[in-house]
């Protein structure tokens, strides 16, 4: 049970009664699950537009500047098994709870910051807290709403939330950045986070708990396994895929994940579930929302430059650039449900990467004479209206027919290919878009890596339509 049995006036033997004075506990645990992973995805967008303020008012190097994102992508990719599999085995409430205290303190220190040090390490610590709360509230969302057509209204309502959240995130960044201070959107996160504690309290019942022995040497090598591989992404951004230390933290991040296979090949109660992979259509799902991620991590990042640099927009203006997206996300996304039923989760899928696949095929013809609403505005309109379609079917897909003890765990795979779909991804598109640029400099060059990383961002859309089609065919 997920659920506080609710009361029901000394009419036990009602279940009108009790399936109506459910439903409001229902609502309940929803809005905290949105709630909660908005604060996770809002939090990752103000960065993006915040850190040119960070880096000057905080005195930053370039390489300092960096660690303030890779040091909360490093912790929340490393621990995301870990903390998926607590959830299964220690309670999903306590999880969620845990999550949000560390995420909301971390907010605090951010704000509060005065030294690269202290800057650095809060990420790293909401890091950890971001990588305990995802996992369960996706769990969460899953065991709370087990219903065929309530689940698919709610994955639709947390994708929804997350794509909306995601381009807010960037207007809202930018406002505060330029108008207040960047430390505002932290601080906002305070009164949210406590809001949120006492409402699981209040809401949500502790899930069973499990007894036996904890997997230990699986908990060790996942974490230090994708540790490595995350360190290993991050860094070959800035030294390039020759580098010594990318090339060994990538070798060594492997090598540890091998290891944690056969381990969890013979765990009693393994951190990972192999049976999880055992469906065809489940690892189409994971390989694709890599690939998705990877894309749309640099839509963002290239776009957000393009309108800086080659447009010449202040922030606030970056961030209110990309509402032709966010608002067709938005309408298409709460559309989902109706959606599913008529097309199917699959096909809906299809549509919705092959239309977000069409937006950045357009948006990577950009150069420096593009007019924002033909050139940028409009394509971003099929990219916001194929990610609606697209992140609801490829959450649910990831997810579909995972025993509820396994909730916990299924979850963390799906987080875990968007964190590393963020972070190859973003590796990728970066070393990609210096290709053939040695002679240019300035906005041309600025313009020639966004076109180049764009056009690489399609062709990784393509790959991920390819492999949901040919499980399709399979199937």
């Amino acid at each position: 049970m997920v659920m506080r049995k609710p009361y029901s006036g000394g009419m036990k033997n009602s279940p009108v009664k009790a399936a109506t004075a459910a439903m409001p506990h229902k609502a309940a645990i929803l809005a905290i699950i949105l709630v909660s992973y908005v604060m996770i995805v809002l939090d990752t967008s103000i960065v993006l537009t915040g850190l040119p303020k960070i880096q000057q008012e905080l005195g930053l190097t370039d390489t300092g500047l960096a660690w303030v994102q890779s040091a909360y992508t490093l912790t929340f990719g490393g621990l995301l098994l870990l903390a998926a599999r607590a959830g299964d085995t220690y309670g999903r409430r306590r999880l969620l709870q845990l999550g949000l205290a560390l995420f909301t303190v971390a907010s605090l220190a951010i704000g509060l910051a005065r030294s690269p040090a202290m800057m650095i390490c809060a990420r790293a610590i909401q890091g950890v807290g971001a990588a305990i709360l995802a996992p369960s509230t996706l769990a969460l969302l899953q065991t709370t709403f087990t219903e065929a057509r309530e689940r698919t209204r709610a994955i639709a309502l947390y994708s929804a939330v997350a794509g909306i959240a995601a381009s807010v995130g960037l207007v809202l960044g930018g406002v505060l950045a330029e108008w207040l201070s960047w430390r505002v959107g932290f601080f906002l996160n305070l009164p949210i986070g406590a809001a949120m504690l006492v409402a699981a309290q209040r809401c949500i019942a502790e899930s069973e708990t499990r007894q036996g022995r904890f997997d230990v040497a699986g908990a060790a090598s996942s974490t230090l396994g994708m540790s490595a591989l995350v360190y290993g992404l991050i860094r070959s951004a800035g030294a390039g895929w020759g580098d010594v230390l990318t090339q060994g933290a990538l070798a060594a991040g492997m090598l540890l994940l091998a290891a944690f296979i056969v381990i969890e090949r013979r765990a009693a109660q393994p951190i990972l579930p192999l049976r999880l992979f055992a469906d065809r259509q489940r690892n189409a799902a994971y390989g694709a929302r890599v690939l998705f991620l990877g894309a749309m991590i640099g839509f963002f990042f290239f776009t957000t430059q393009f309108l800086q640099v080659v447009l010449g927009y202040p922030p606030a203006l970056t961030g209110l650039a990309f509402l032709p997206m966010t608002l067709v996300n938005f309408g298409v996304a709460l559309c989902v449900p109706r959606l599913t039923r008529r097309l199917g989760n699959a096909r809906l899928l299809a549509t919705g990467l092959a239309t977000t696949l069409l937006g950045m095929a357009w948006l990577s013809r950009v150069d420096a004479d593009t007019l924002y609403w033909l050139g940028v505005a409009l394509p971003m309109v099929l990219i916001g209206a194929g990610q609606g379609m697209a992140l609801s079917p490829l959450t649910a897909a990831g997810v579909a027919g995972v025993p509820v003890q396994d909730a916990g765990a299924a979850s963390g795979i799906v987080n875990v290919a968007h964190q590393l779909g963020s972070s190859l991804g973003l590796a990728t598109l970066v070393a990609i878009s210096a290709v053939g640029a040695h002679q240019l400099a300035g906005v041309p060059l600025l313009a020639h890596r966004v076109t180049v990383a764009l056009g690489s961002a399609a062709a990784m859309l393509a790959l991920a339509l390819l492999l949901v089609l040919s499980c399709r065919r399979r199937g």
